[in-house]
């Protein structure tokens, strides 16, 4: 990460954030080797701008709530494609010991499913919506130099660090046991925020930071493939793309999903066991001890 811009003591913080919101919208692009690659860059890059603009909100107020909305409405237009990758990578999840299902059937759903990608895909990425894309990217970036930061300072950038960890600390279930899959793709959406908005200070303390990103990422990763599981067992729907294969398919996707949140449960207990404030003070500390 040294080739970006990153928080430093005795560089001016606003004049950073500032040069960190240019690099990341301009890593925000539908270019790509294929429709998937440039769908997943671009939705992955999507996501690190809105989490950083959450980090702006305090400081920056309406506009990076306008920035950030329309960030959001950007990555829906490409939800369909998405959707069917989804469902391919919790075929891939639902392996060896939760695999039951024939090579000849296995075929079948992995071709039905590929072929709705592809129609999502054409239907996506259309001259129109990449031209929407250019004009909204353009939009907001001639926005960020008028963004008003010359007095923040970095108990600013603190603080909204540690929001973006209460906000994913309070989203975790009361009872894991019994929890819904909206409230794990709520967890999952907060963890992600969280999980990017780290980044902007890992380089301060790489070995530090490296290992809670990386904690952060593992959490998502998990309860990703608990929400794609979710978007394969919606194909398997009376009249769906695989509703022919929902007796097999429904007992092992439930039990890969069942694997996925007591192993999320651990792993969102460790991260999280610290309080927000505690957790700030840390930030803090480990900034005051550089300069």
């Amino acid at each position: 990460m040294s080739d970006k811009p990153a928080l430093q003591p005795g560089a001016d913080v606003g004049e950073t954030l500032i040069a960190i919101a240019r690099d990341l919208l301009a890593r925000v692009s539908l270019e790509g080797s294929s429709d998937a690659e440039a769908i997943h860059g671009f939705r992955r890059n999507v996501k690190r701008w809105r989490a950083f603009l959450r980090l702006m909100q305090p400081l920056i107020e309406d506009e990076a709530v306008r920035l950030r909305l329309e960030a959001r409405d950007l990555a829906r237009m490409l939800a369909g494609a998405r959707d069917a990758q989804a469902a391919l990578d919790a075929l891939a999840d639902l392996a060896d010991d939760y695999q039951t299902l024939s090579p000849a059937s296995l075929a079948s759903i992995k071709a039905r499913i590929e072929s709705a990608r592809a129609d999502a895909e054409s239907l996506t990425l259309t001259d129109e919506a990449r031209e929407h894309v250019l004009a909204t990217l353009a939009h907001a970036a001639d926005s960020i130099d008028r963004w008003p930061l010359v007095n923040v300072a970095f108990s600013d950038v603190a603080e909204a660090l540690a929001d973006g960890y209460r906000r994913a600390r309070r989203a975790q279930p009361p009872d894991w046991s019994t929890v819904s899959a909206e409230t794990l793709h709520e967890l999952r959406s907060r963890v992600v925020v969280h999980r990017y908005q780290m980044e902007l200070v890992e380089p301060l303390w790489p070995r530090l930071g490296h290992v809670w990103v990386g904690e952060a990422q593992r959490l998502r990763e998990r309860l990703g493939k608990h929400q794609d599981l979710a978007v394969l067992a919606k194909l398997t729907a009376p009249r769906g793309l695989l509703a022919r294969w929902r007796s097999r398919l429904t007992p092992v996707i439930e039990a890969r999903q069942r694997d996925h949140i007591e192993a999320a449960m651990r792993m969102s207990r460790r991260m999280f066991a610290e309080k927000p404030g505690a957790f700030r003070r840390r930030i803090e500390a480990l900034w005051a001890a550089l300069s």
